[in-house]
C-alpha cells in the first residue's frame, strides 16, 4: 500500500469515527453494550455475548404503545422476560431515545426529551460505566474498568418473569423488596393485581391479589442445564414454570401453582364466579357485565364485573334478590348473631345500602361492597364432602322495571297521535335541549332557557362553592345532571368554549364528566353527570344515618389518588386540582369517587384569583407554598391529598377540637403515632370500632404523613401514592411535617401566622401553573 493509500484509509477510519461519536451509530445488530454517550432508538438492538437475549423496542399483541424490554433472541415466538417502563410507554420508538449518560444514569426520553423512565443509578466516576446484556438475560450497568462492580441490574427490578439466577427476597443494598407482579394485560405489561414474594422469614413464597395473601409451599427454581426455562406470574394469578423443549421447539409447561385456577384469589374479579370446569373460567353474576370488556376478550378477569343496571338505595329505589344456588360462600362475611331466620336475614340487608348479598345457614351472613372469590360447586367437588349452598346476590328488581315499561308501552299505544302532534307543535317553537342519545367524547351546547327548565328554575341546590352553586337537573330523556352555575367571568364565548373544550376531553373513571355547558350573554354554566351519592363531605363528615365502612373509605382514598395522577401525569397538559376537600369527592351509585371542579382554577382567570384563598373550609387544606408565595407545582394537590386522606381515616374534620388543645389536632395525633410507631387504629373513626385492615390501615397513615410534609420535594407523586396503597410499593416511617413540629413548639405564632397569611393571599392556579411548568416537567 502507497503512502497515498494509506493517508485515504486513515481519513476514512478517522470519519467514520467521528460519525460514531456524534450520530450515536455505534449501536448494531451485533452490540451487547451501550456505552457512555452512546443511545438506542427505533429498531435498534443490543444482544447478549452469545445472542440468546435480545434487548430493544418492542408492542405487545395489538397495542400502539412501545416499551423497552429483553427477550429471546432465536425463538419463533417472541417471549418477553423484563420491560423496563412498564408503567410510561412510548407512542414513537423513532423519535424516542434510550442512553446512558456520563453520570452513569440510563434514561428513556420521551420525543420531547423529557426522561419518562430511568435507573436512578449513580457514579462515583464521571465517564466511567457501560450498560451491558448478559446471556442470564440480567442487563447491567457496571463500571467499564471493573466488572465486578455492578451499579443497577434488571434483576433487581423483575416484572412478571423470574429467571435463572434472578432471586426474589428483600434486597439489603437497594433496601427494596424484589417481587414479582403479573402483566394487567396481555397488551399491557403495567403493574396487574397480582404478585409473588418471598414470605417474611424466607420459608417460603406467597401469592397476592393486591393485599391478599395466599401461601405457597417452599420451592427453589434453579432452572434446567441444557433447556431454556423461566417462572412466569400470568396474568390470572397462576405462577407457571416453562421449559423450552428444543426438539418440539416450543414451551412445555413443567410446574404450575395452585393446582386449579378458580384456586386462585379474585382470578375474576369482583361479581363474578368462577366455575373450574367451565372455559373460560370467568363469567360475570347475572345482571352484571365485564367492567373493561377489552380484557375479558384477551383473557384478563380480575378487573371483575359492575352492576348493568344499578339501583338506588332510598326511598323510590327498588332491588330483589337473586337466588345462586350451589355456590362456595366467598370470603369476609358478617354474621348477624340477633337474626333468627332467612326472612329476618332478608330484611336485614335491604336496610344496609352496603349489603350486596345475604345468605342463611343456621346464621344470617351478609356481604358488604364488592364480592370476590365466589366458586361454583362443580360435581368433582361434592364428591370431595363439600355442599353447595344459596347465596342472595341483590340486584335490581326487574319486575318493576317490567311494569315500568309495560306502562310506558301502553301509554304510548294509546296516546301515540296525541304525543306526536304535541311533539310537532313543540318542534316548531322551540328546539329540544339534546337528543336522546348523548355522542360519546362530546360536548352538547345548551340554551339557558333549556337548563333552567331542566333545573325547575334552579330550585334544588345541590351545594355551593368558591366557582359557583350547584342544582340538580332532569333532562328531557329523564337523565339526571348537575348544573353548575359559574361566577361572573370576563372570558369572551370563544375563549370560554376552547377552555371547556379542554376540560370535557378529559375522561377518566375517577374524574366526574362534564356533559356540555351554556354560553349566553354573561351567563356560563357547566353540566355534569349527577352523582347520586352526593359528596364524600355529606357521608363522611356530616350526621348521616349511612356509615362508611373502610374498606369503602379505602376504595375511595385509592381512586381519588388514581384520579389526581391522570391529572397530573397522564394529560396531555399536567392540570393541577388546586382545591382537594370531601366536597369536591363525589360518590356514583356504587360509591366509587370521582374527582369535581378539576381545571376550573384555570378556567376561572386571574380575577377570581382570591376564590382559592377565600372559599370556606378550604384553608385547612392548602399547602404551606400558597401562603409562602412558591410556584405552585402539583405537590401542593399532594398535600391537600394528605389532609384529606386522615379526614377519610378519622371521619372528622382536621381542625375539630383544635380550640381544645393541640393534642386535639388530628394531623398531630396521625404524626406523632406514625413516627412512634405505635397502633394507628387509634387513629380510626371511633364509629368503625376498630374494623379496618391492619396493613391498609398503616399504609394510609404513613402515606397522609409524607404527603403533607412541608418541602415539596419530600412529598411523594400521586403515582406512588396509587402504588403503595395498593401494595405494588412498600412506604417507609415519615418525620412529623417541620410545619407541625413548628406548631407543637409555638402554637400561638404558628396559627396567628397562618391565620394571617390565608385571608391575605391571592394566589391562583392559573397565575402560577405556567410560572412552574418548567418545574412540573423535570
Amino acid at each position: 500500500m502507497d503512502i497515498a493509500s494509506k493517508n485515504n484509509f486513515i481519513i476514512s477510519q478517522f470519519v467514520m469515527l467521528l460519525l460514531c461519536l456524534t450520530f450515536n451509530a455505534c449501536i448494531s445488530m451485533a452490540s451487547h453494550t451501550i456505552s457512555r454517550g452512546q443511545s438506542l432508538s427505533g429498531r435498534q438492538k443490543i444482544t447478549s455475548p452469545s445472542g440468546i437475549f435480545e434487548l430493544g423496542f418492542f408492542t405487545p399483541g395489538n397495542s400502539r404503545n412501545y416499551y423497552i424490554g429483553i427477550w429471546y433472541k432465536n425463538l419463533p415466538n417472541q417471549t418477553i422476560v423484563w420491560v423496563a417502563n412498564r408503567r410510561e410507554p412510548v407512542s414513537k420508538p423513532s423519535s424516542s431515545v434510550l442512553q446512558l449518560l456520563e453520570n452513569g444514569n440510563l434514561t428513556l426520553s420521551s420525543p420531547s426529551t423529557v426522561a419518562i423512565w430511568s435507573t436512578n443509578s449513580r457514579s462515583n466516576v464521571s465517564n466511567s460505566t457501560v450498560a451491558m446484556l448478559l446471556d442470564n438475560g440480567n442487563f447491567v450497568i457496571r463500571n467499564a474498568f471493573d466488572s465486578s462492580a455492578v451499579i443497577w441490574q434488571s434483576f433487581d427490578h423483575p416484572t412478571d418473569t423470574l429467571l435463572p439466577g434472578a432471586k426474589l427476597g428483600y434486597n439489603n443494598h437497594s433496601k427494596q423488596e424484589l417481587i414479582l407482579t403479573s402483566w394487567r394485560s396481555p397488551q399491557n405489561p403495567a403493574p396487574g393485581h397480582f404478585s409473588y414474594k418471598l414470605q417474611q422469614g424466607g420459608e417460603g413464597f406467597s401469592l397476592f391479589w393486591n393485599d391478599y395473601e395466599y401461601v405457597l409451599s417452599y420451592y427453589t427454581f434453579s432452572g434446567y442445564p441444557h433447556n431454556l426455562s423461566r417462572r412466569k406470574l400470568e396474568i390470572n394469578g397462576q405462577l407457571n414454570e416453562y421449559v423450552w423443549h428444543k426438539d418440539i421447539r416450543r414451551w412445555e409447561l413443567e410446574f404450575f401453582v395452585p393446582f386449579e385456577q378458580c384456586e386462585v384469589y379474585a382470578l375474576c374479579g369482583a361479581f363474578s364466579i368462577c366455575n373450574q370446569q367451565k372455559w373460560p373460567h370467568c363469567s360475570c353474576l347475572n345482571g352484571f357485565e365485564p367492567k373493561i370488556p377489552e380484557d375479558w376478550k384477551l383473557g384478563a378477569h380480575s378487573d371483575g364485573c359492575v352492576r348493568r343496571t344499578r339501583f338506588q338505595c332510598s326511598a323510590g329505589g327498588y332491588h330483589s334478590f337473586l337466588v345462586m344456588p350451589n355456590v362456595l360462600y366467598p370470603n369476609n362475611s358478617e354474621s348477624l348473631l340477633a337474626v333468627a331466620n332467612i326472612d329476618e336475614c332478608r330484611l336485614a340487608c335491604s336496610r344496609n345500602c352496603f349489603c350486596t348479598a345475604f345468605a342463611y345457614d343456621n346464621k344470617c351472613l351478609i356481604w358488604k361492597g364488592e364480592i370476590f372469590n365466589l366458586k361454583q360447586l362443580t360435581p368433582d367437588a361434592i364428591l370431595y364432602g363439600n355442599i353447595g349452598k344459596d347465596l342472595y346476590l341483590r340486584i335490581a328488581d326487574p319486575n318493576k322495571t317490567d311494569r315500568k315499561t309495560k306502562w310506558i308501552v301502553a301509554g304510548v299505544l294509546a296516546g301515540c297521535l296525541f304525543v306526536v302532534s304535541i311533539l310537532m307543535v313543540f318542534i316548531r317553537r322551540r328546539k329540544p335541549v339534546i337528543a336522546l342519545e348523548i355522542v360519546e367524547n362530546s360536548l352538547l351546547l345548551f340554551k339557558y332557557r333549556d337548563l333552567r327548565s331542566a333545573t325547575k328554575n334552579f330550585s334544588e341546590k345541590l351545594g355551593e362553592g368558591g366557582f359557583g352553586s350547584v342544582f340538580k337537573g332532569i333532562l328531557p330523556n329523564s337523565t339526571a345532571i348537575a348544573v353548575k352555575e359559574l361566577k361572573t367571568l370576563e372570558q369572551g364565548e370563544k375563549q370560554f368554549r376552547a377552555e371547556v373544550g379542554t376540560i370535557g376531553a378529559i375522561h377518566h373513571i375517577n374524574l366526574v364528566r362534564l356533559r356540555g355547558f351554556c354560553a349566553e350573554t354573561s351567563k356560563r354554566l357547566l353540566v355534569y353527570e349527577y352523582m347520586p351519592n352526593g359528596s364524600l363531605q355529606s357521608l363522611l363528615l356530616q350526621k348521616n344515618p349511612l356509615m362508611l365502612d373502610w374498606k369503602t373509605r379505602y376504595h375511595i382514598a385509592i381512586g381519588t389518588a388514581r384520579g389526581l395522577a391522570y391529572l397530573h401525569e397522564e394529560c396531555r397538559d399536567c392540570i393541577i386540582h388546586c382545591d382537594i376537600k370531601p366536597e369536591n369527592i363525589l360518590l356514583d351509585a356504587e360509591y366509587s369517587p370521582k374527582l369535581a371542579d378539576f381545571g376550573l382554577a384555570k378556567l376561572m382567570g386571574r380575577h377570581h384569583s382570591r376564590v382559592l384563598t377565600t372559599m370556606r373550609g378550604t384553608v385547612g387544606y392548602l399547602a404551606p407554598e400558597w401562603f409562602s408565595g412558591e410556584a405552585i407545582t402539583p405537590k401542593a394537590d399532594v398535600f391537600s391529598y394528605g389532609m384529606l386522606l386522615i379526614e377519610v381515616i378519622s371521619g372528622r374534620r382536621n381542625r375539630e377540637g383544635l380550640d381544645e388543645g393541640l393534642e386535639n389536632y388530628r394531623p398531630i395525633q396521625v404524626a406523632n403515632v406514625v413516627n412512634k410507631g405505635e397502633d394507628a387504629v387509634t387513629l380510626l373513626d371511633y364509629r368503625l370500632e376498630g374494623q379496618a385492615d391492619r396493613d391498609e390501615l398503616t399504609r394510609a397513615c404513613r402515606v397522609a404523613c409524607w404527603c403533607i410534609q412541608e418541602d415539596e420535594k419530600d412529598r411523594p407523586k400521586m403515582t406512588q401514592v396509587v402504588q403503595i396503597l395498593e401494595g405494588v410499593s412498600d412506604v417507609s416511617i415519615p418525620p412529623i411535617p417541620q410545619f407541625l413540629q413548628r406548631l407543637i413548639e409555638s402554637p400561638i405564632e404558628a396559627i396567628n401566622s397562618q391565620e394571617i397569611t390565608s385571608s391575605s393571599g391571592s394566589w391562583s392556579c392559573s397565575d402560577v401553573q405556567s410560572a412552574s411548568q418548567q418545574n412540573v416537567s423535570n
